[in-house]
């Protein structure tokens, strides 16, 4: 049995036909060499990129659209995979004389794109298995054969259980390859396979490709620059452009008559595809030879539009054997499956010893660092209360500054693929993808965050009374708190910026001044004006802060009347009520009366503080609600194009 078609479905009879029928297309003549005020003002040059644009290619058939920079075939194939971004479209693309439309391109066609983002932590075998898992409606067992079938027909079998980023450049586009055609899609677009590959791999692509068209009978369109004479065999079909002309399009095979019929035979010992791409290129080195070969191309182009139309439809390999059913034909997975797929994937690419020591240890060993500086000074005197406070600053600066770094690092290869998925194959949305983000991160996060503060609060040591596991409870919730909002924040900067560093950056330049503007440690709220107080309630860093200052200071008994270090390193008690620069404060909560407003009747802090604590917490949710948001919401065309490929 053929892995095209579930057992005990029939096969077709006839063959599937893509039909490109006078495709133009305008738009921006260079997007990108536009400039950001041009995007903004609309004033971008324009003009007609595709020109009357006629083809067709059987199932089985393997065409490849060649042209030099300019041509317009990179936007020919985003046309009919439905990539553009700007201009307008006239023509019609039928598949198997329906017309192309997104959704239908969505459900039966695959495209790869020049580079395509491999998720690092997860196998070749894992990466096509989650793959099948969130494209292919069946059974177990039938998703376990597409695999296998796959990595066999791309050659991936002795390097299944590989790392995908310990693969050559060759493996990768294969992997890349193997993504799409995983569901077996009914037309597979591919966007220059063999850039950045040696003659001997980029043989070996295309004659893969070539097999999986004619063993499925399925269709495949690639672009190439610089096609090399050992695959000519391989390619069934093929169109020349020029300038968004179509100066050949038909069998490779009838091309070389073509050409020599009308008065361009191909020299011997040439490659007749560069031969002729080169005939199809207009020659800028001076501007004679630019007339001239300018006015040459024209007259092909002309010569094509009357001789060419039994070239256009002639079928170079007839059907031999009946056209499986793709499996993209009895719909996609269920939500459900998609779901625990997503979560499966992001929590098993976490199980890499890179990986799980960032996330784990980077901030319990800053914490480590941080209780060699600051233990020391942590004893019961008045500068222990400055010190405490210190260390609130301190810990909560760290998470400001290592969540941002950590999240970046982890979260840039899942965006991108959640970038590839949603769009090319609208298999989930934001909101999905962010709860399932949630979901795998949060173990990891939990385990790290309470290590690190389970390191602060005991070890250094802080308030340690017979409360302190609530107390130590309250702490771990706190910064667990601020590290997802940190986190999350980062990811939604990530929707936009999509270099790592610079969305690191960015939310730390944004979380420093939250912090800087909130935290009750550098600055007592108590002087501070009516509109820096009022503004700090929509700023989690202030109530975070707020929380454990009560937490460490509110009746806190080893602070009442501390003594203060005289200039001898000795100790003197403090008698009286206020000495200024030795007795500065009474007990922990006369310190919280100096730092915060609003609080006239101590008895009530109780209720506050867990008001506060609540208040946190709501931060968080709003984030999180923010981020299914803007990730639900379409992106700029402009923004597009940066995760796209």
């Amino acid at each position: 049995m053929s892995f095209g078609a579930p057992a005990g479905v029939e096969t077709l009879t006839i063959p599937h036909m893509l039909e490109l029928i006078g495709v133009s297309h305008s738009g921006p003549i260079v997007p990108n060499k536009t400039s950001f005020w041009s995007k903004l003002t609309g004033s971008i040059a324009s003009g007609l990129i595709l020109k009357d644009i006629s083809c067709e290619i059987p199932s089985g058939e393997v065409m490849a659209i060649l042209g030099s920079k300019g041509s317009g075939k990179k936007t020919l194939i985003d046309v009919m995979g439905h990539r553009v971004n700007q201009g307008s479209t006239r023509g019609q693309i039928l598949l198997n004389d329906v017309p192309l439309t997104l959704r239908l391109f969505q459900e039966q066609c695959g495209f790869v794109s020049k580079r395509t983002q491999l998720i690092d932590g997860l196998s070749v075998r894992q990466t096509l298995t989650y793959a099948s898992h969130m494209t292919i409606r069946g059974k177990g067992a039938l998703k376990r054969g597409r695999v296998k079938q796959v990595l066999a027909d791309l050659a991936l079998t002795s390097v299944a259980k590989r790392d995908v980023i310990e693969l050559n450049v060759s493996e990768q586009k294969r992997l890349a390859i193997g993504l799409q055609i995983i569901r077996d899609p009914l037309l597979l677009i591919l966007d220059d396979p063999t850039k950045n590959l040696d003659p001997l791999n980029t043989y070996f692509v295309v004659s893969i490709l070539s097999n999986h068209a004619k063993k499925y009978q399925r269709i495949v369109i690639l672009t190439m620059d610089k096609p090399r004479s050992d695959i000519f065999p391989f390619l069934d079909r093929v169109t020349y452009l020029c300038l968004g002309d179509v100066v050949y399009t038909g069998s490779t095979r009838m091309m070389m008559d073509y050409f020599r019929n009308i008065g361009f035979p191909c020299p011997e010992l040439e490659n007749p595809l560069m031969y002729y791409l080169c005939l199809s290129t207009v020659d800028r080195r001076s501007r004679d030879r630019f007339i001239e070969s300018s006015a040459q191309i024209a007259a092909l182009v002309d010569k094509f539009k009357v001789e060419g139309h039994e070239y256009r439809k002639y079928m170079a390999t007839p059907l031999q054997s009946p056209v499986n059913i793709p499996l993209t034909a009895y719909g996609k997975a269920s939500s459900c499956k998609v779901m625990t797929s997503l979560i499966s994937r992001q929590f098993t690419s976490m199980f890499t010893m890179k990986k799980l020591f960032i996330r784990i240890l980077v901030i319990p060993m800053f914490c480590a660092l941080l209780y060699c500086f600051i233990a020391p000074v942590l004893d019961n005197t008045q500068n222990s209360l400055q010190s405490r406070t210190g260390l609130i600053l301190n810990v909560l600066s760290a998470i400001t500054f290592i969540g941002p770094a950590i999240t970046a690092y982890n979260f840039a290869s899942h965006r991108n693929r959640f970038y590839e998925e949603s769009s090319r194959l609208a298999l989930y949305r934001g909101p999905m993808f962010i709860i399932t983000q949630i979901i795998s991160n949060l173990p990891l996060t939990l385990l790290s965050v309470c290590l690190a503060a389970t390191i602060v609060y005991l070890c250094t040591p802080l308030r340690y009374d017979d409360y302190w596991i609530e107390r130590w409870s309250i702490f771990c919730a706190i910064l667990w708190a601020i590290y997802s909002f940190t986190e999350h924040h980062t990811i939604a900067i990530m929707c936009f910026i999509k270099s790592p560093f610079m969305s690191t950056v960015t939310s730390i330049y944004l979380l420093c001044f939250y912090l800087v503007l909130g935290s009750t440690t550098l600055r007592s709220m108590l002087a501070a004006p009516d509109w820096l107080y009022y503004i700090n309630f929509g700023n989690i860093y202030y109530w975070s802060s707020w929380t454990l200052h009560f937490n460490e200071f509110q009746y806190n008994e080893a602070l009442v009347r501390t003594p203060f270090i005289t200039d001898n390193s000795t100790m003197e008690s403090c008698l009286a009520n206020i000495i200024p620069g030795k007795c500065v404060f009474l007990s922990g909560n006369h310190f919280l009366d100096q730092r915060l407003r609003d609080v006239k009747d101590i008895q009530e802090w109780s209720i506050i503080h867990w008001k506060n604590f609540a208040f946190i917490y709501i931060f968080v949710i709003a984030m999180y609600l923010f981020n299914t948001i803007i990730y639900i919401v379409p992106l700029p065309a402009s923004l597009k194009s940066k995760f796209r490929d």
